[in-house]
């Protein structure tokens, strides 16, 4: 009896023990699976995101080639750990051939390197593309395999990674209009190159030019880690740049480029400038200098020529203000064109100074002090001027202001103020373009008044910006000023015609055109003093029946001669040559 309850005893214990150990068990298991569930896991998101960045907007010319555009570069770069060992060469080959580089220097790269590798920093837009099909290629052929880290025991799979470096400035026409488009500089965000403008309308019109707004893609991913475009994702567009539409076809700034390149050789000039302006509506269709330099490769040596020196040279500008003065004179009924005025022989005392002519005159009439340049002539007819109506007359050209509002870092010169102008001697000086200072396209914008009935025109170098749906966005244009009575104006240019016609700008006469102008040469300031050294130059207008166009030139320390209509008339006359040969201008020729 006690044996059989001893025995029924120990078998619920088993029971009750066996039982315990299920409960215990099951108990285990829910803890483990409750761990589990509430334990924070490295699972794969379901979603991606994709960004890529906005670019720069271009510079493109008035006959719509692309002067300065942006690329975006890209960088291969790939983990050598998840690379397949069987289908290492199959990686080398198909990548050589993508990127075209040499299959023996991605070998190099790999083999020299364990772990992440950079295959190329420089990959253009387009090549990128081809790239980034490939990556998706390698993952399908199961080139990469997946790892797992020794440290957190997770397995991954990395494959080749085309990533967004940065952007590159790209001048396809090299030298072409520099320093007018300017240069950029880099800038590194996050690993990011961006460029950023530092001179001429890559500086001036940044805020236009820079982009506005990166691109950006969210949603569901595929297995292979890529975002599946549908109604559940989101795109948020990317903002270019504007591009940036100048005024200045590139044909016709070729040929002017070229020519002033040969004229700044032949006259031995340290420099030779030049622009053109339509005098109807301001603009500029060519604005070249001899000095220019490569934007993306800038030596030490092309210093000087970072400058456009169209605006940022100011010099004495000689006897092409002799225009200006006789004009104001003219325009207040101070002087008539036919009144006689002595020329002393070409040597006259104002106070303590002698005033010389380089060809000497008995009389002249007051017109011909214009069309054979004298200093003496001019500089008696100025007193008749009161210093406030000489210095305002200065200003109402434009002189000392900003000449247009398309280009940065202009220096707009100085003239002499009314008290100083209240001085005979500093007025005679004034009246043929000493003690002030000016910049060429001042001087065209003033010039232009004697070619557009007395109204003055600024020079426009930038039409419109294109937005990112190719919109053009105008550009309001500036008012006309009328400085001068059209009746003034008239009667300048024909002066300046008679000037090409019998004066000093001969060199300057084109049969079948209307062309006027005005020479000057002047001593150069340096440190204060002047130097056995000139500027020259030549500013005045050629027109046909339809066209008008406003000139300027000006040579910088020409050292085969002094003398205007020696160097900048030449080069003016070049300039119409080419105007007529590209059908800008049409000789009325008469058989």
């Amino acid at each position: 009896m006690d044996i059989k309850n001893t025995n029924r005893e120990n078998k619920s214990k088993k029971i009750f023990i066996l039982y315990s150990l299920i409960v215990l068990g099951f108990i285990l298991f829910l803890g483990a699976m409750l761990l589990t569930t509430l334990k924070p896991r490295d699972l794969p998101s379901l979603y991606t995101k994709e960004s890529s960045k906005a670019i720069r907007g271009s510079i493109i010319s008035a006959d719509g080639f692309h002067i300065a555009s942006t690329v975006k570069l890209y960088k291969a770069v790939v983990n050598t750990y998840y690379i397949d060992p069987k289908k290492r060469d199959l990686f080398i080959e198909l990548f050589s051939i993508y990127s075209e580089i040499d299959a023996k220097e991605i070998r190099e790269k790999i083999e020299k390197k364990k772990g992440v590798v950079v295959l190329s920093y420089n990959i253009p837009q387009k090549q990128a593309q081809y790239l980034k099909q490939l990556a998706y290629e390698l993952r399908r052929l199961n080139v990469f395999v997946e790892r797992k880290n020794s440290l957190n025991e997770k397995t991954s799979l990395q494959g080749l990674n085309i990533i967004e470096s940065g952007e590159s400035r790209e001048y396809p026409y090299n030298k072409l209009l520099t320093p007018i488009i300017g240069y950029p500089h880099k800038i590194e965000d996050d690993g990011y190159t961006y460029v950023k403008g530092v001179k001429g309308i890559e500086k001036k019109f940044e805020n236009e030019l820079q982009a506005k707004q990166d691109e950006l893609r969210q949603g569901l991913r595929d297995v292979n880690g890529y975002i599946i475009l549908n109604k559940m994702s989101f795109t948020k567009p990317e903002i270019e740049g504007l591009d940036i539409k100048i005024t200045i076809p590139i044909a016709l700034e070729l040929r002017v480029e070229k020519m002033l390149d040969k004229m700044k050789a032949e006259l031995d000039a340290k420099e030779v400038m030049a622009a053109v302006m339509d005098t109807k509506d301001g603009h500029v269709i060519a604005m070249a200098s001899s000095n220019r330099y490569l934007p993306k490769s800038i030596q030490k040596s092309d210093y000087p020529s970072l400058n456009s020196n169209m605006i940022e040279y100011s010099f004495e500008p000689g006897s092409v203000i002799k225009t200006i003065t006789f004009a104001l004179l003219l325009d207040k009924g101070l002087v008539n064109p036919y009144d006689l005025v002595n020329g002393h022989n070409g040597r006259f005392k104002i106070g303590r100074k002698i005033i010389t002519d380089e060809h000497k005159f008995d009389w002249l009439s007051a017109e011909n002090v214009i069309v054979h340049s004298s200093n003496i002539g001019i500089a008696q007819l100025a007193q008749k001027l009161s210093g406030v109506q000489f210095n305002q007359g200065l200003l109402d050209f434009g002189f000392s202001s900003k000449s247009t509002p398309d280009l940065i870092y202009e220096k707009v010169g100085s003239i002499p103020n009314i008290m100083q102008l209240e001085n005979e001697i500093y007025k005679a000086t004034c009246s043929y373009g000493y003690g002030m200072r000016t910049n060429l396209m001042q001087l065209i914008k003033a010039y232009s008044a004697f070619n557009n009935n007395g109204r003055m025109v600024t020079p426009k170098i930038v039409e419109c910006f294109v937005d990112n749906n190719a919109k053009e966005i105008m550009i309001p244009e500036t008012e006309q000023t009328q400085v001068i009575k059209s009746s003034t104006a008239h009667r300048m240019k024909k002066i300046l015609i008679k000037t090409v016609d019998e004066g000093t700008g001969v060199k300057a006469k084109t049969d079948g055109l209307e062309v006027g102008g005005k020479t000057g040469t002047a001593h150069i300031v340096e440190e204060g003093k002047y130097v056995n050294e000139y500027n020259t130059a030549f500013v005045g207008f050629a027109n046909d029946k339809t066209s008008r166009y406003t000139i300027g030139v000006i040579v910088i320390k020409p050292n085969k001669s002094q003398f205007a209509a020696q160097t900048s008339v030449p080069v003016f006359k070049k300039i119409v040559d080419i105007l007529v040969e590209e059908s800008y201008l049409k000789p009325n020729i008469v058989e």
